[in-house]
């Protein structure tokens, strides 16, 4: 698996693309060209967020292809667990939500493993209304992650305003548990459906219409520069005045732009908050190296979490 390849032959082939398929056809069809010829040499195993039926099995699809080893966890500590004792070669972790925020227990992780970030997923997230039922007249229940309950909430008050919310570790758990009470009903993908033979009640029920769910692809691999790369970074330091200031200035004085700053209470005890950034560009790239090498000298505590190809 060569991210920083794979994202550069997409790049070429989309770009020479005059139709008339589009060019998120023309990305599917070599992925899966890709995922075949891949498995030839050696079939990859992936974990992620499981169960089966999850918005993160469908990034990790969408990443990889189908023809790989899929290796559903029950948390997103597993999955960074699979990874580091190698009972996986890579894994899918969600990272951040566009309505909802940053993935909490992802970034936490991320400063304690030693692992890298070697590629990003950005999946449309569209909610179905599941249910044994073929109406919504005699629900009781309803079953969903609390992220997906939140990200329905105007939806659910207007159409289901009686309902018990029960949150539970995944929407496809959701569907399974829906799947054996005509009373309940539960929030999740349409592939949900079809894997526990759930009518779909309504579609697109979330109240964003532009919500998205950013992913992000581990493994113990340093990627290559592919020319549309993206780095993030983990960096702590003390409360002070400027504090953050200080954190950024390296990267403006060289043009670096930076796509992302979150905070996060330190968990560690040796400061007090670290910060992830995003910045645009490979580590290897002149700038970026200058800008990281000045941030070194400001910080307390800098970790490179990965450079990779940017969506």
């Amino acid at each position: 698996y060569r991210p920083e390849r794979e994202a550069q032959i997409l790049s070429t082939l989309t770009s020479l693309n005059k139709g008339p398929l589009p060019k998120e056809g023309i990305i599917d069809i070599f992925k899966s060209i890709i995922s075949n010829c891949r498995a030839l040499e050696k079939k990859i195993s992936v974990s992620f967020l499981g169960p089966l039926g999850t918005f993160s099995e469908e990034a990790t699809i969408g990443q990889f292809g189908r023809n790989i080893d899929l290796k559903p966890t029950h948390s997103i500590d597993e999955v960074f667990n699979s990874v580091q004792s190698d009972a996986a070669h890579y894994g899918v972790v969600p990272v951040e939500n566009s309505t909802e925020g940053a993935i909490s227990r992802t970034l936490d992780l991320l400063l304690v493993k030693e692992l890298k970030i070697c590629g990003e997923i950005i999946l449309p997230i569209h909610h179905c209304l599941l249910s044994k039922s073929k109406s919504t007249d005699k629900i009781k229940t309803l079953y969903a992650h609390g992220q997906s309950l939140a990200q329905c909430h105007d939806w659910i008050m207007t159409n289901l305003p009686n309902v018990t919310k029960v949150p539970v570790m995944s929407n496809a758990e959701g569907a399974r548990l829906s799947s054996k009470d005509k009373s309940s009903a539960s929030i999740a993908s349409s592939k949900a459906a079809d894997l526990y033979d759930l009518n779909i009640l309504f579609q697109n029920i979330e109240d964003d219409i532009n919500n998205s769910t950013r992913f992000l692809v581990l493994s113990k691999q340093d990627v290559k520069p592919s020319g549309k790369d993206k780095t993030s970074i983990v960096v702590a330091t003390k409360n002070k005045p400027g504090a953050i200031a200080d954190l950024i200035s390296p990267f403006a004085k060289n043009k670096v732009s930076m796509t992302k700053l979150e905070s996060r209470p330190s968990k560690l005890g040796l400061w007090e908050y670290v910060f992830f950034m995003d910045i645009e560009g490979h580590c290897e790239d002149k700038a970026v190296k200058l800008s990281l090498n000045q941030l070194e000298l400001k910080a307390s505590f800098i970790k490179i979490l990965g450079s990779y190809p940017t969506k």
